[in-house]
């Protein structure tokens, strides 16, 4: 029997217009040989929820660069407690400072990644953390 592969949904969501990061992550995650989602751009917290539940994904890479992450994140965190979907795991990236990254782990956000990191750490962690 083969081993179930990791379902990951990566997500632009609000205004922020560049994609270039999260596609990146996204064909990266895709090559160590996960399922990977791109939902594309100007997506809102309930439409990232809705399709990583009729998705089945194990976990959500939301990519924020607007600054507005402080909203965002837990707006999608709250969506996912209100349907039950607590055991699709958050994390993400974009340019966040790192005061903001401790309150987001706080608030349940499993990890965040900034400018700068390599895809061999993000895919290093999404195994360890959800696979």
């Amino acid at each position: 029997m083969s081993e179930k592969k990791i379902r990951v949904l990566i997500a632009k969501v609000g205004l922020d217009g560049h994609d270039r990061g999260a596609k990146v992550v996204a064909r990266a995650l895709r090559d160590a040989g996960m399922e990977v989602i791109y939902t594309g751009l100007h997506q809102t917290p309930e439409m990232i929820v809705k399709s990583a539940i009729q998705e089945d994904v194990d976990c959500i890479g939301l990519s924020i660069l607007s600054g507005a992450h402080m909203t965002l994140f837990p707006a999608v965190l709250d969506l996912l407690k209100k349907n039950n979907a607590e055991d699709i795991t958050l994390f993400g990236g974009g340019i966040v400072p790192d005061d903001d990254i401790a309150r987001l782990k706080e608030m349940g956000v499993g990890e965040i990644f900034t400018p700068g990191t390599s895809t061999e750490e993000i895919i290093k962690w999404v195994r360890e953390n959800i696979g």
